[in-house]
């Protein structure tokens, strides 16, 4: 065999590459963009987006193609990552899995629930991945806080995640930009039906949407949870504290640490038996790693591509946060009860889940 030919059986054993593409470039899907060209087993085929200057930046400084119209992309992949306005997405993800292309779709799944049902169905009939960007599923620091609280009675929960105005985002309110993120989390570390909601929120001067909100909620197996989220809080905040029968865990997503508090008292005693300091608690740090959530959220989402496996935050399950979201804000503008499409209980009185 000639010096250089590639070895016949180790060949026909090497996976082909993952055709993918990235449909709208702007902040975070020059994130995906970046990652999507450092994955192995990735070939990043090309780029599309509306803004031609910037598609045309994106795809010279990475060296592939540029799509101005994002369906002239379809034929050359086998899967996308959609970053496009919210608005957008039932439009474009339609037009991505009836095309038979596993897709990526970012948080929220969709302008609606309605939409949302759309895209699931659509997933499930060409029998494509569907995906959905709830990122921090993928953070570190809330994978190890999954763990920790297995080991844990969980009474309470509270999450904060507040941001300075910006431009980023602002076609929906803060309940769809940021808060859905934390009703990702809570609805999965909870692990049961709510049954009570209240939720009540403002918004600045001259604003179209809630800026501030905050929800509590009442889960079957006696669980409360507290969100609050914020696009006009001085200071970026992203974190989850667990309240549990025997600690506090707090978990913090932009540090990425995780602290656990308990409540200990003990004396520490010289050789002749005199106190020497008396504890009075015990703070335990716990190892997370460093790897970047946007990083394990594609890995995962070509591993699903290639293997045929069903993602971990799939259509089905951002469907769920997104119809909470969507009575949260409701009853957040306008102060009522549940309304009778989304009513907590059913006539019997039992608990329906959201």
């Amino acid at each position: 065999m000639t010096v250089g030919q590639p070895i016949p059986h180790l060949q026909r054993n090497q996976p082909q590459p993952i055709r993918v593409g990235v449909i709208g470039v702007g902040n975070m899907g020059q994130h995906h963009t970046r990652i999507l060209s450092l994955l192995k087993d990735v070939e990043l085929v090309g780029v599309a987006d509306i803004n031609v200057e910037r598609g045309l930046d994106i795809a010279s400084k990475y060296r592939i193609r540029f799509f101005e119209d994002y369906r002239d992309l379809l034929p050359h992949v086998e899967a996308v990552c959609i970053a496009v306005p919210t608005r957008l997405h039932h439009a474009v993800g339609m037009t991505c899995l009836q095309a038979g292309i596993h897709v990526l779709i970012e948080k929220p799944i969709a302008a609606s629930i309605a939409e949302a049902e759309s895209l699931v169905n659509a997933a499930a009939q060409s029998q494509c991945i569907l995906q959905v960007g709830h990122i921090e599923r993928f953070n570190p620091a809330f994978q190890e806080l999954s763990k920790v609280l297995k080991t844990e009675e969980l009474l309470a929960l509270e999450a904060h995640r507040m941001s300075p105005y910006s431009q980023r985002a602002n076609d929906v309110s803060v309940v769809l930009d940021l808060m859905i993120h934390d009703i990702d989390l809570l609805l999965e570390l909870a692990g049961a039906p709510i049954v009570k909601l209240t939720a009540s929120g403002s918004r600045a001067a001259g604003s179209g949407y809630l800026d501030y909100v905050t929800a509590i909620l009442g889960f079957a197996n006696g669980i409360v949870a507290t969100l609050t989220a914020s696009k006009v809080t001085h200071r970026k905040v992203r974190r989850i504290a667990a309240h549990c029968k025997n600690s506090l865990t707090e978990a913090d997503f932009l540090n990425n640490e995780i602290l656990i508090h308990r409540q200990t008292t003990a004396n520490y005693m010289t050789d002749y038996g005199q106190v020497l300091y008396r504890q009075d608690g015990l703070i335990e740090k716990v190892y997370t790693s460093n790897i970047e959530p946007l990083h394990a959220e594609l890995e995962h989402f070509v591993s699903c591509v290639r293997g045929g496996n069903q993602p971990s935050v799939g259509g089905e399950q951002a469907l769920k946060a997104l119809r909470l979201a969507s009575s949260i804000e409701q009853m957040a503008l306008d102060g009522k009860a549940w309304k009778e499409e989304v009513e907590l209980y059913q006539r019997n009185g039992s608990a329906v889940v959201i």
